[in-house]
């Protein structure tokens, strides 16, 4: 296998200190963060500016850190682009002679004093991973360090026994430790604690929430502008993958029963959308149809999903986690950045119309007709007809932030929106803004099916879209059920029915235009799912 970055370099960089002193070397700090890194940032999963142009990369801060073995640097890193805006990232760095090489990750060829060798990222030092671990096991503050280790209470491991990489590298790198652990190393870091180190560390520590992996540990950085988040420790949950595949699955079956079951999708009988359903309330045509097993599957995400509203919205000592109630000020943050990315969508649509035909390219032109009715109705949010609460939310809340762990689920990723800055993730929002996430992640997967699999159901798309509107319904109205009983058992504040139904068509419309921006840009053929998703809210 070959090495990723040593062939961009045919000699190896020069450097008069040793390793243990390089950053006290302004020339490597220049040659690093320009010749060396610019060259092997942008092709890093992780790396989130893809879409803008580099202008250069800054070495912001960094610390020393050491086993008995070797020396490790973890740098921050300030990459700003021409489009005049910055981004912030972590990146942990070794330096390793040719014989104790280990990885095919390597950022460049270089020479310390009279040694030659690799300069890699650290997280591949098998090394490096056992002194992370070691550090959160025993809770280390270096002094002087500015680096915080937390050992959280589950943490029953006080050894080291082996660390692997989980999966492909994403927007963050994850280790599994001792087969038991998962460590998530922040690569786009913030001024700020991160909101899953944050709420994870809460749901487990303070409220004893049970269906998220438990947080064992946690690494900060105290820097006097603000506390940085570099890794998040929690339990491994033992599962059969994300609710996304499950439903995929599921939804493949509901589809394939129409056919085998030769049901008549005109003659199924209809439902209102948010009308709230007992299972036992669901006509027989449809339990013959869906099948039992999805509606208590679906009722369980909504008990799992009550739980966490409840623990994230139950606290009256921790600021940060009190549940608070609507203001002016909470309004007009809402309504410029609902406003301002309405508009961004809008100009999208108009440039991508030459993208789109058939079905997709009618309900763009419908969009297009609308959009006054549907800017009215993000400007109609009054304040002062809310009686509910706003509380810590997930923020990006979908079948892909859920585990399927036998019949039950487990909730994690609580990082919010990527588009959104850390402090909007942070904003209290209304817990049925979560619900609305789910629901159009609902809509995607029955979509999806038919995008992917419709050539298998002998039925026209229009059909097949009936029938989905109609599954969607249901879904929808066993979720809420199930959903609305226990927050309001457990005093939950969501406000009375007519408020819930406003407040679900809001977050339901404020996150279709959301994903209408991204499908329009990577897969316009799949903008008709956001777009028949505003067409059924805003019923024109």
């Amino acid at each position: 296998m070959k090495n990723n970055n040593q062939d961009t370099f045919a000699t190896p960089f020069q450097f008069k200190n040793e390793w243990k002193d390089a950053f006290l070397d302004a020339d490597f700090i220049k040659i690093f963060s320009s010749d060396i890194l610019e060259n092997y940032i942008i092709n890093k999963r992780w790396y989130g500016g893809k879409a803008s142009t580099l202008k250069y990369i800054e070495v912001v801060d960094h610390f020393k850190i050491t086993s008995t073995k070797n020396t490790y640097y973890g740098v921050l890193l300030e990459v700003n682009f021409k489009e005049a805006f910055f981004q912030h990232y972590f990146m942990p760095i070794a330096f390793m002679t040719n014989d104790e090489l280990d990885t095919n990750t390597i950022i460049a060829p270089a020479q310390f004093g009279k040694i030659s060798g690799f300069l890699v990222d650290a997280l591949h030092q098998e090394d490096f991973r056992k002194l992370l671990f070691d550090n959160i096991a025993q809770s280390v503050d270096t002094k002087g360090l500015k680096l915080i280790f937390h050992k959280g209470s589950h943490l029953a491991d006080k050894e080291y026994k082996s660390s692997k990489f989980m999966g492909v590298e994403q927007s963050n790198t994850s280790i599994i430790y001792n087969d038991a652990f998962v460590l998530k190393i922040f690569r786009r870091i913030y001024v700020s604690t991160n909101p899953d180190y944050e709420i994870s560390r809460f749901l487990t520590e303070r409220m004893h929430y049970q269906n998220t992996p438990a947080y064992t540990g946690s690494i900060n950085l105290a820097l006097p502008e603000g506390n940085i988040t570099l890794g998040l420790m929690q339990e491994l949950v033992p599962n059969q993958g994300d609710a996304w595949k499950f439903m995929l699955e599921q939804i493949d079956g509901v589809f394939d029963n129409l056919s085998r079951k030769k049901i008549k999708i005109d003659k199924l009988p209809q439902v209102d959308l948010f009308k709230r359903l007992k299972i036992n309330e669901i006509p027989p045509e449809i339990i013959d149809w869906v099948g039992l097993s999805l509606f208590l599957k679906v009722k369980t995400l909504a008990l799992r999903t009550a739980e966490m509203h409840i623990a994230l919205g139950s606290d009256i000592h921790e600021t940060a986690f009190t549940p608070t109630t609507y203001n002016g000020d909470y309004t007009v943050w809402l309504k410029n950045r609902l406003l301002y990315q309405f508009q961004n969508r809008l100009n999208i649509i108009e440039n991508s119309l030459h993208k789109l035909d058939g079905m997709a390219l009618e309900l763009a032109h419908q969009f297009l007709e609308n959009k006054k009715l549907i800017r009215k109705h993000f400007v109609d949010f009054d304040w002062t007809k809310m009686k509910s609460e706003r509380i810590r939310i997930h923020g990006d809340f979908h079948l892909g932030q859920v585990l399927v762990n036998g019949d039950d689920f487990y909730i994690l990723d609580f990082e919010g929106e990527p588009e959104s800055t850390i402090r909007d993730r942070k904003v209290k929002q209304p817990p049925l803004k979560d619900v609305a996430g789910m629901f159009r992640s609902f809509h995607y997967a029955i979509y999806a099916t038919i995008f992917n699999n419709g050539s298998n159901y002998p039925y026209q798309n229009e059909e097949l879209f009936a029938a989905g509107e109609l599954l969607f319904k249901y879904l929808v109205g066993t979720f809420l059920e199930t959903y609305i009983e226990k927050v309001q058992e457990e005093n939950l504040n969501i406000g009375y029915s007519h408020e819930i139904n406003f407040l679900l068509k809001y977050c339901i419309l404020e996150k279709a235009v959301y994903e209408l921006g991204y499908e329009l840009n990577s897969r316009p053929r799949w903008a008709v799912i956001p777009l028949r998703g505003i067409q059924t809210i805003m019923g024109y």
